[in-house]
């Protein structure tokens, strides 16, 4: 059987470092988003970081969740 290779990987690797790659590029623009609502709000430096805290705190727990798992080794 012949192995599949994506630009000189294997499938399992371009798909390994793609999702680390976008998944990044994703949560990067969601804080882009979140500043640029607070911007427009008029929000104020207390309603920038009440901004932040709240809809930065599931992109955190959601990064926190495979940094858990590989300390606990499940991954």
């Amino acid at each position: 059987m012949e192995t599949v290779t994506v630009f000189g990987l294997s499938v399992a690797e371009f798909e390994d470092i793609s999702l680390k790659l976008f998944l990044t590029a994703l949560i990067a623009y969601m804080f882009f988003i979140i500043w640029n609502l607070a911007r427009e709000s008029k929000a104020g430096k207390m309603g920038t970081a009440a901004l932040f805290f709240a809809l930065g705190t599931g992109m955190f727990g959601f990064m926190a969740k495979s940094v858990i798992a590989k300390m606990l080794g499940i991954e």
